[in-house]
């Protein structure tokens, strides 16, 4: 790694805590005071070799002490994306029963057969995996029963393709400059040529 200044160094380890140029630049360089001036030297700095360099030192040191690697934020969002409700709860078919004098008895069609009916059952939480675990963001107990919630399905495929490089983003570029050479014969464009 190349030579850092000090400010170079407090402006890397200010961007490395919220990923904020502006913030950074103003803490490591405070008497810029305009948000815009910071922004742009901010951007600047980032594409420094040395402080590039010392940032990705840094985040090499600090994916060693805390084991958070992209294989491991991808693993996690890969469990979110691809859960499915069934891991969660389940169809299941029961017997009709209804109480008379105290005590249940089943409910018969006109024919005598056991009525059935479908509900949903949640899946015991011993049962699932630690992986299925970790897709969920939300149990509780509601008016209706037990509400379990994951995380956004969406979301976490969004970022996994963004990473994957599946997203690409269509920019249109509009040239505003003036053609100078707008309405000019095709004489009139050899005789520049030629007094070039």
């Amino acid at each position: 790694m190349g030579a850092i200044t000090e400010k170079q160094k407090r402006f890397a380890d200010e961007w490395l805590v919220d990923l904020n140029g502006t913030r950074a630049y103003k803490v490591a360089y405070p008497s810029v005071k305009k948000d815009e001036t910071a922004k742009a030297a901010a951007s600047r700095l980032l594409t420094n070799v040395n402080v590039k360099a010392y940032i990705q030192e840094r985040q090499k040191e600090r994916e060693k002490r805390t084991e958070i690697t992209q294989d491991s934020v991808l693993h996690e969002l890969a469990l979110i994306a691809f859960a499915k409700a069934s891991d969660y709860a389940r169809v299941v078919e029961k017997d009709a029963m209804v109480e008379v004098d105290g005590n249940m008895v089943p409910v018969l069609d006109e024919d005598g057969n056991q009525v059935k009916y479908r509900t949903v059952e949640p899946i015991l939480t011993d049962e699932l995996t630690e992986d299925q675990k970790k897709a969920i963001a939300v149990i509780k107990k509601g008016r209706d029963g037990f509400e379990i919630k994951p995380y956004s399905k969406i979301q976490a495929l969004e970022l996994l393709g963004k990473h994957l490089g599946m997203f690409t983003e269509k920019v249109e570029v509009k040239n505003t400059t003036p053609n100078a050479f707008e309405g000019l014969t095709t004489e009139e464009l050899k005789k520049l040529i030629d007094d070039v």
